[in-house]
């Protein structure tokens, strides 16, 4: 089962993102597990995931956040629009597409 990440400054705005992007995941049938951190627990997590995406509150820590991992899953900032609108869906197709799979 393929492992998504939301990263942000304290772990609580993604929350809800979360339970929209795994609303939209059993809507469309995947099996996927979504979670989201804070920036500082982050790095407990490198090597359980694979992909990360920044809230764009966060946005600033991409350059460690690709260090930390040295490739091993992709990083990117989610979409400040659909961040604001809170666009599971959306989000969601974002993170599979980076994962190379396509719905």
């Amino acid at each position: 089962m393929k492992k998504i990440m939301l990263v942000c400054s304290a772990g609580m705005s993604t929350s809800l993102l979360v339970t929209k992007m795994t609303k939209a995941a059993e809507n469309l049938g995947i099996e996927i597990n979504i979670n989201a951190v804070s920036e500082a627990e982050f790095k407990n997590h490198v090597n359980d995931v694979d992909v990360v995406l920044l809230g764009p509150q966060v946005r600033f820590i991409l350059p460690k956040v690709k260090e930390q991992l040295k490739g091993r899953a992709p990083v990117e900032v989610i979409n400040t629009m659909d961040y604001g609108m809170m666009n599971g869906e959306k989000v969601l197709k974002f993170a599979l597409n980076l994962l190379g799979e396509k719905i």
